[in-house]
């Protein structure tokens, strides 16, 4: 899960519950690039995301000790920083955003008329940059309690149960909010690839 980086798991956790700063120190060494890459993902500037790395760490020392052990230090320590993450939104958007409330922002999806067959997109246009850049336009369209849940399941590879452990949600929820994501992005990535086929079609090149 962690880019070849010691597995959260190995760390000693009692020393780590002692307040052993050696310990300490390597948890933060391993991994500050995975929580950085969440926060920044999140919240798209990088001295935003530098303040919910640091403020993870600080709460992850100071509360370590009460670490109860019914998830994995993994699971609690990406908890955190998406808790972290998720009430700088809160502040920043003068509102409440919540993870909990399935009404957030979210209706009900209907199948798209049609989705667009990917299989006769050259693989070069799906790699291309400005590819990349639509679908991260299109990832950042959906509700924070999507694009929270796609975040963590599709981007960062946790499993369901682990994103229902740090959202504090049902697997069926995590599930259910994830399908919504991924439909939402494939109906805007549809729209994307479609005006390019069209494109294609309808250009000298090809042959129209």
């Amino acid at each position: 899960m962690v880019d070849g980086k010691r597995n959260l798991e190995q760390f000693d956790l009692e020393a780590l519950r002692r307040g052993d700063k050696g310990e300490f120190a390597t948890l933060v060494d391993a991994y500050s690039g995975v929580i950085y890459r969440l926060a920044l993902k999140m919240l798209h500037d990088p001295l935003d995301a530098e303040d919910i790395l640091q403020e993870t760490f600080v709460k992850t020392y100071r509360y370590l000790g009460d670490f109860d052990g019914r998830s994995s230090l993994s699971t609690w320590l990406y908890r955190i920083a998406t808790n972290e993450a998720l009430m700088f939104l809160r502040r920043r958007r003068f509102g409440q955003v919540s993870i909990d409330d399935p009404s957030d922002g979210e209706e009900q999806e209907a199948e798209p008329l049609q989705i667009l067959d990917w299989c006769c997109i050259p693989e070069m246009e799906l790699m291309s940059d400005e590819a990349r850049s639509t679908m991260q336009q299109a990832i950042d369209t959906l509700p924070e309690s999507l694009r929270t849940v796609f975040l963590l399941r599709d981007i960062e590879g946790l499993s369901t149960r682990e994103v229902s452990q740090v959202l504090d949600l049902s697997e069926v929820a995590v599930k259910t909010r994830l399908s919504r994501a991924r439909l939402r992005l494939r109906q805007h990535l549809t729209a994307y690839f479609g005006e390019k086929v069209v494109t294609q079609h309808t250009s000298p090149e090809g042959g129209v």
